[in-house]
């Protein structure tokens, strides 16, 4: 029988009870921990913004041409879509459990470039974002303030600055972003009926604008080719992009017959505030901005919760007074309870097992070797 072997080598049989032991307890360091199983199909999402558009509009000139250019990419299963009426444009594209995330997005990528030229003039301006999205959230956060003067507007961008980046480095983390972010922006709120005393309209405004808020190259003085005895050149640096609201008031519009000028001030009111209103986050009845954190594949859910947490206590000396964070979402508490159940069932497995070998064998000794071999 093979069980002779081992019982007439009892070395060998110590030596791989011994083997099998230390390769779990390397197990337990290195396999990956999660809530659940990373069964989850390689996602990659696609968006676009086309300002002022209804969710038809984007239907007809941003969604057909852009599915019709994805669909189909290698190792695709399937995708879905949104457009919305605020002008924003969403695609998942769904892939094979076996491809590469990696290789998905740049094959996504390339079916985009493929008709990028041919989608409306706005969309292209801002750009049709490209990136692999993660689908396991480990933990979602909320930054909040004690200061009334601490909105929504202010610590949304301070956890845009201070905070994403930071979180992004921590290992293992597959992604953190903000839940309805909001990016400072200039606003410029018209009013319809000095524009049409004035005749103008919100195309010349809009054309303004992008003529008079542009950074250009001036050029240098004293480049060659010159006379031989120049021996200095200086580049030119002019004003270009604009960033405060008087800079965008005295923009010109127009000039009158009489010499005098429209200026943006004249026909609209200018203000700095947030890009989008289309979203708001709340904690106890307070602005707040939510963040969530998505777990890498293969990551280990505990050890990158508590270098999340580690990481986010040593920003807090850059916290604005009265600002701080909560928890509202966290798996990583889920899953040190369950190991603490499988360890608390080990020992009990430990105890049950000595107690019955001790009363049917009556040795310490007998009682000794399996309790060597139970892990």
């Amino acid at each position: 029988m093979n069980f002779d072997l081992f019982i007439e080598r009892p070395r060998l049989a110590m030596v791989i009870s011994i083997v099998i032991t230390l390769a779990g307890v390397i197990a337990i360091y290195a396999i990956p921990v999660a809530q659940y199983p990373n069964i989850a199909p390689p996602t990659v999402q696609v968006t676009a913004n086309y300002t002022g558009a209804d969710a038809a509009t984007i239907e007809e000139s941003v969604a057909q041409l852009l599915e019709s250019s994805i669909n189909g990419v290698s190792g695709m299963r399937y995708m879905k879509s949104t457009s919305s009426s605020d002008g924003s444009y969403s695609l998942t594209v769904n892939f094979e459990l076996a491809t590469d995330p990696d290789i998905d997005t740049v094959n996504v990528q390339n079916r985009v470039k493929l008709v990028e030229t041919q989608l409306p003039e706005d969309v292209r301006t801002t750009g049709v974002n490209v990136k692999k999205a993660s689908t396991d959230m480990l933990q979602v956060f909320v930054f909040h303030s004690s200061d009334p003067k601490h909105d929504a507007l202010f610590l949304s961008n301070f956890v845009t600055l201070n905070i994403l980046d930071e979180l992004k480095r921590v290992p293992g983390v597959g992604d953190v972003s903000i839940f309805g972010a909001k990016d400072y922006a200039m606003r410029i709120w018209i009013d319809p009926r000095k524009m049409a005393n004035l005749g103008i309209t919100t195309t010349d405004l809009i054309t303004a604008v992008r003529s008079q808020n542009v950074q250009a190259a001036a050029g240098s003085v004293g480049a060659a080719p010159l006379s031989d005895d120049q021996r200095l050149q200086l580049t030119i640096v002019t004003k270009g992009r604009l960033n405060s609201v008087d800079e965008f008031k005295n923009i010109i519009i127009s000039s009158q017959a009489d010499g005098s000028y429209v200026r943006i001030k004249d026909v609209a009111r200018v203000e700095l505030g947030a890009k989008t209103f289309t979203s708001t986050s709340l904690f106890n009845q307070s602005p707040s901005s939510a963040i969530g954190v998505y777990l890498s594949p293969g990551a280990n859910a505990v050890s990158v919760a508590e270098g999340v947490a580690k990481r986010l206590e040593e920003l807090k000396d850059r916290f604005p007074q009265g600002v701080t964070y909560s928890y509202i979402y966290n798996t990583a508490t889920f899953v040190s309870s369950m190991m603490e159940k499988v360890v608390a069932t080990l020992l009990e497995a430990f105890l049950l097992i000595s107690l019955v070998v001790f009363v049917f064998l009556g040795r310490f000794r007998a009682t000794l070797i399996p309790l060597i071999a139970v892990p």
